[in-house]
């Protein structure tokens, strides 16, 4: 972490303020992803219409215990604003103490219950937890407990506390997905962000719709449900909402694709490309990062032998210089 804001508002106040606006009546969201959605990516997508912007995953009980992981794995600063920090936890201990850690210094704090991999499941985070939906429910007390005393203008959270939301993914019992998303919503979990997709289906098959808007029928009205999955489009966002009346969608690959699509764009624009490598070695942002970010910005527009080159350079120096003898593109010498 670094430079602690004068104050922050809760992450549930932007939702809100979202659901008010006359043009897109909905939140937009930059999902959680692991290596890519750090603090250059989440400064480049706020400039194309995201309204909030995820951490990647980030293990509790490490980040709690380790300086180092303190240091590195959670970097803002004043710009940096709506953030909502994931923690990946298997106690409500270690959720708590994390939760209380980061509390002054972002917009809210959101459980993975969803990660699918082999790992995460066998470490008993992730998508584990779906099956243990009273641990789930402690946990989201805990953390709502220890960071109900944030008081606004001492660099905390506005509005009675730190946001705690949930992260999910759906059972292939519709029912069973809303028992748990009720249970999370006793003890005041703040909102809920459903991917329609089970723990072990692929990404190319298609999210349940029907599902996520089976979630948000039943949810409390004044609890925000939100719909992660399959949202490559603005036009897709505006889909999802009109079939599931959400409150807001998440993307993820949509955004590595195409970091404009929220502002309608069908393609990156050149112009984020230039943005985002700017901030990327401002940032001090590693190659492979950044390399691995344009690879999947430029997808579309490279041929396959545009791809054969640009996707084995081996520095950044190399990269830029790609970029500008191929797009035209012009950045300070100092990168």
């Amino acid at each position: 972490m670094t430079e602690l804001p004068t104050q922050r508002r809760s992450a549930l106040e932007y939702i809100h303020d979202a659901k008010r606006r006359p043009e897109r009546p909905y939140v937009t969201i930059c999902a959680p992803m692991v290596r890519y959605s750090k603090l250059p990516f989440r400064e480049l997508v706020r400039g194309y219409g995201v309204d909030i912007a995820y951490t990647p995953m980030i293990l509790a009980d490490v980040y709690k215990h380790s300086q180092i992981s303190r240091d590195h794995e959670y970097r803002t600063n004043k710009a940096d604003d709506p953030v909502v920090i994931q923690f990946a936890s298997s106690t409500p201990g270690d959720l708590a103490d994390a939760a209380e850690l980061v509390a002054p210094y972002a917009n809210g704090v959101d459980l993975n219950c969803g990660c699918p991999q082999k790992w995460a499941v066998q470490e008993k985070i992730g998508s584990y937890l779906m099956e243990q939906p009273e641990l789930v429910r402690e946990m989201v007390r805990q953390v709502k407990a220890r960071t109900n005393g944030c008081e606004a203008g001492n660099g905390s959270t506005t509005g009675g506390g730190l946001p705690c939301s949930i992260k999910i993914r759906v059972h292939r019992d519709p029912r069973k997905t809303v028992e748990f998303v009720r249970r999370a919503e006793s003890v005041g979990v703040d909102w809920v962000t459903v991917h329609g997709r089970t723990r072990h289906q692929k990404s190319s098959e298609p999210v349940s719709l029907d599902a996520i808007k089976l979630v948000k029928e039943h949810a409390s009205p004044s609890m925000p449900v939100l719909a992660n999955g399959d949202v490559f489009s603005l036009t897709d966002a505006d889909r999802i909402v009109d079939y599931t009346g959400v409150d807001g969608v998440m993307a993820a690959r949509g955004l590595l694709e195409n970091p404009a699509l929220f502002a309608g764009y069908e393609h990156t624009p050149i112009e984020a490309v230039q943005k985002f490598v700017r901030l990327s070695t401002g940032y001090g942002s590693a190659h492979f990062i950044l390399h691995h970010h344009l690879m999947y910005m430029l997808d579309s527009s490279m041929s396959k032998a545009e791809k054969k080159t640009f996707n084995v350079l081996t520095s950044t120096p190399g990269v830029i210089d790609y970029l500008s003898e191929h797009y035209g593109l012009e950045f300070p010498r100092k990168l």
